[in-house]
Order: structure tokens, then C-alpha cells, then sequence
């Protein structure tokens, strides 16, 4: 019975179970933390980009009054509505929408991710500093934040672990799998995360190139092909991306990110971002530290404390070739984020997620190697003292996973319910058999405090004006009636969130203010 049950803790099978559950918690996360809805603006673009695309298209016409029919991040340019986010996430993210699914593809995201992370730092780590790292991701806020939401960040990690998966597999690996297919794993996984997250795929791809640049400069003529193959694939999917942006805008180098806000922009200047003289060296160090310093608290939960043992991960590693290509990955992604002006916080510093894997592998080294288990360089002691050593490591680190697990975790999660006002409840009005009875409507939401008053109801509503309920951001009397007389077949009412079950059919006098 021991010796089975050893078996079994040391198999794969902890892996998958770890994997399973990951995919149960985010579920739950996204349900009762998020609600399974967008919070933030870059959320609701995704689903509106996804909608449209899910109906085969890429753009819309721009309606009458654009402003009247709000959608953050939703363009309007030439006549034309569309998203401004590349296509990687919300194609994706169109599938889960045509079948009704959206819900359960970050969950499953996140299950493969944690399987995917298993499997490339088995080529790297024995499988109990393997099965730690993973854990460490499993139970980490910053990845459960992301990983429940309707982000691209779990798209990106996937898209990653493939890419790494396929580069060790065709290049560092004795592996099973053909060379050919593993290169073009890689090719198309980083091509496609170029059409998701362009930064991201730079900042991933950097170690991975200076790799491939010492592979051409070997004697190993066939590894040389592959390098140039990648490169050439992946360059040629990335490519994609500024026929988009000719598709959308008529030009194939005008970023949708500038027609939302002229001062998103790489780089620095006076014309770049919103720091007072434009985006600077001063302000990419101060913005970087902050991210950083975010870091520290929710990569894995501990306050300050985050990346205190990556240092002996390194130490423990120092020698291990795979290893630098996957570490590396997170300061690649600090150093090329480093040029873009605004930071990420909310959801843990978001910009470096890919990297996350990395922590994860060098922090887990880390304990292993202060616990006298791992290591190239190993910390020699006296025989009495090894038992000592691993049980004050093996103390700090329950310590720390309790400390997450029961403080940290849930005030973090739960400080996301309700994010700006996004909640679910908002929603009832609209779905009492009263309402449904007054359908098909247009309904005219006059804003009480903020805009998520009529941003949470685009839930209801589809980008083609097909549902029973369509939404309008009122703009005043005049502008309110033109958009009325688009839509001579549906019934018209006006919404008041602070009375929200309801419905005028006229505007409320100022007196009822």
C-alpha cells in the first residue's frame, strides 16, 4: 500500500490532478469573483472583437452616432467600427462564444497551462522540484487573477509553453518527436502569439534568439535549417498582423492602439504617454519598479517577498543551458515592456505573465537547493546539521504557502468582486419576465456616476443589434431621438440605474434627480 501510494505521489498523475484542479478553482473564481464577466475595458473589447468575429467578420459599420453606442477600446475610423486589439485572443475567444462556452475557456486554459509548464520543466528539473514549481504556479494570485479573467495573458502563456516545448524538443532535447514537427510547434506558437501580444512575443522570443544565434554559427548544418525555418515561419504568421491593420484602417502601418488614444505609442518623447513631457528614461525606471514591486507581493503571494529565493535558483542552475532560456524569458519581457509607457498592477504586474514560469522554475530551485536537495553548486554542511537545514527551509516555505493560502490569496481575489461596479446584479432588471415582456427595446441608459452603469448591460446586448434588449449611452435630448428614430420597431425606454427595475418612457424630469 506505501510503495503504491509512493508510486503515485512521484507519477505524472500528481501533475494532471494539480492541472484538474487549477482548471476547478479558476472556474469557480471566474464565477463567483468575476462573475463571468468583463471588469475591465481591455475585457470588453475582447468579447466585442470576438462577437464580430464569430459571425465571420472583422469590422462593422460605424453606427450613426458612435459615441451613443460606447465601447472602450472599439474604434471607429473611415466608416468602420473595430477592436483595436491584434486577432490572436479574440479569434480564439470567437469559438467560445459561437458555442456558447466563453465561461469555461479560461479554466481550460489554465488546467493545460499548469500541464504544459509540467512538461517543459521536466526537461530541465528533477520531478519533485518540478511538481513544486508547478504548485507554486497553482496557488499563485497572479496567475489565478489572470487566469480567471477574460484577458490574453492565458492565451499567451499557452502559446509560450508550446513555443519553449517545440524549441527544446528540436534543438537542447534527445527527444521522440520529429524535428520537423517540433520546429513547426514552435514557428507557428510564436507566430501566433506575435498576432496576440506583438511585446510579448518579442520578450519571449529574445533569450530564444540569442540561442538560435549561436545554433547558426555551429556545425550542425541541420540545426541551422531549423533555426532559419522557425524564423522564417513564424516571421511570415507574424506578418498577418499588419495585413489587419491594413484591413481595418487602409493602412498597414497605422496602430489602432493611436486612432484610441494618439499618445499610445512605443518608445519615448514628448508625444508618447501621458507622464508630463511625454515617456522617459526616469519615468520607464519608475514604472518598472512599480511593476516589479507588485511583483514581489502577488507572484506567489508572499508581501515583499516573491523572488527572495530566485537568487539560489540561479546559483542551483547556473550551468543548466534550458534553463537560461526559460529563466530569462521574465527580465527579457521587464527589459522590452520597459519602453511602453503605462504599467500593469491590477492584476498583478500582467505585462511579464509569460515569465511567470520562470519564477516559478528558479524559485523552486531555490528551496530545493537550500533544503540540500538540489543543485550544481550545492551549501555543504555538517551531516547534523542537513536535517536541521531541511526542516527550517521546509518551516519557511509552509509558513509562506499557509501565509498566501489563508490571508493573502482571498483578500486578493476578493478585492477583485465587483471590480468598477461590474456586477451581475446589474443585470436583473433586464431578465425579470416583466422586462422580457417589453421586448424587443431599445433602451436609452442616462449615466447616474460612471459609465459601467450602462457598460455592464453590453453583456445583454450584441454588436449587430439583433438582441431584445439594445443599449445607448444617452447624449443629450436631440442626439436620444435620432437614435430612436433608427430603431422605429422597438419599444423605447430610458434607465435609470438608481431606480433600476424601471423603465421610463421618457426622459425622467430633472425634478426626480
Amino acid at each position: 500500500m506505501k510503495s503504491s501510494l509512493r508510486s503515485f505521489l512521484q507519477s505524472d498523475f500528481l501533475a494532471i490532478w494539480i492541472s484538474l484542479v487549477v482548471f476547478a478553482l479558476t472556474a469557480m473564481i471566474g464565477w463567483n469573483i468575476f462573475e463571468n464577466l468583463p471588469h475591465i475595458e481591455d475585457e470588453v473589447a475582447y468579447i466585442w472583437q470576438a462577437n464580430v468575429i464569430a459571425r465571420e467578420n472583422l469590422t462593422l459599420p460605424s453606427p450613426a452616432c458612435p459615441n451613443c453606442f460606447l465601447v472602450p477600446f472599439v474604434v471607429d475610423y473611415n466608416g468602420l467600427r473595430f477592436g483595436k486589439y491584434p486577432l490572436g485572443w479574440p479569434v480564439v475567444l470567437s469559438f467560445a462564444v459561437r458555442s456558447g462556452a466563453r465561461a469555461w475557456l479560461p479554466p481550460l486554459l489554465a488546467g493545460i497551462n499548469i500541464a504544459l509548464a509540467y512538461q517543459l520543466l521536466k526537461k530541465i528539473l528533477d520531478k519533485k522540484t518540478v511538481l513544486l514549481a508547478i504548485f507554486l504556479i497553482a496557488i499563485s494570485p497572479f496567475f489565478l487573477m489572470n487566469a480567471s479573467s477574460l484577458l490574453a495573458h492565458s492565451w499567451s502563456l499557452f502559446l509560450t509553453l508550446t513555443f519553449a516545448l517545440g524549441w527544446m524538443d528540436t534543438f537542447v532535447e534527445n527527444s521522440s518527436v520529429p524535428k520537423l514537427l517540433s520546429a513547426g510547434v514552435a514557428a507557428f506558437s510564436l507566430g501566433v502569439l506575435a498576432l496576440t501580444r506583438p511585446m510579448s512575443a518579442l520578450g519571449v522570443a529574445l533569450p530564444f534568439l540569442l540561442h538560435g544565434i549561436f545554433v547558426l554559427f555551429s556545425r550542425d548544418s541541420r540545426a541551422r535549417r531549423f533555426v532559419l525555418l522557425i524564423g522564417l515561419c513564424a516571421g511570415l504568421i507574424a506578418s498577418l498582423h499588419f495585413i489587419w491593420q491594413y484591413a481595418v484602417t487602409g493602412n498597414p502601418w497605422l496602430n489602432p492602439y493611436e486612432l484610441w488614444w494618439p499618445y499610445d505609442k512605443i518608445g519615448f518623447g514628448p508625444n508618447v504617454g501621458l507622464q508630463e513631457n511625454g515617456y522617459s528614461l526616469r519615468a520607464a525606471y519608475a514604472n518598472t519598479n512599480f511593476n516589479l514591486w507588485v511583483g514581489s507581493h502577488d507572484v506567489f503571494g508572499w508581501p515583499f517577498l516573491s523572488y527572495i529565493f530566485i537568487p539560489f535558483g540561479i546559483l542551483a542552475l547556473f550551468r543548466n543551458l534550458k534553463a537560461w532560456l526559460v529563466g530569462l524569458i521574465f527580465p527579457s519581457l521587464v527589459f522590452v515592456y520597459s519602453f511602453y509607457w503605462i504599467g500593469a498592477w491590477l492584476f498583478g504586474p500582467r505585462y511579464y505573465y509569460e515569465g511567470l514560469i520562470g519564477l516559478a522554475m528558479l524559485t523552486a530551485a531555490g528551496i530545493r537547493l537550500l533544503a540540500g536537495k538540489i543543485g550544481c553548486i550545492p551549501i555543504h554542511l555538517p551531516p547534523r546539521f542537513q536535517s536541521v537545514r531541511f526542516f527550517l527551509i521546509t518551516s519557511v516555505i509552509a509558513i509562506l504557502i499557509a501565509g498566501n493560502l489563508v490571508y493573502y490569496l482571498p483578500i486578493r481575489l476578493t478585492s477583485l468582486y465587483g471590480l468598477y461596479g461590474h456586477k451581475r446584479s446589474r443585470l436583473d432588471p433586464f431578465q425579470t419576465l416583466s422586462a422580457q415582456q417589453l421586448t424587443p427595446a431599445l433602451v436609452i441608459v442616462h449615466m447616474q456616476h460612471d459609465w459601467v452603469e450602462y457598460g455592464t448591460l453590453l453583456e445583454l446586448s450584441s454588436p449587430y443589434n439583433d438582441t431584445p434588449f439594445i443599449f445607448t449611452f444617452s447624449r443629450g435630448e436631440e442626439l436620444d431621438q435620432q437614435v430612436a428614430a433608427l430603431f422605429p420597431g422597438r419599444n423605447l425606454f430610458h434607465y435609470y440605474a438608481d431606480v433600476p427595475f424601471k423603465f421610463f418612457t421618457a426622459p425622467r424630469p430633472s425634478s426626480d434627480f
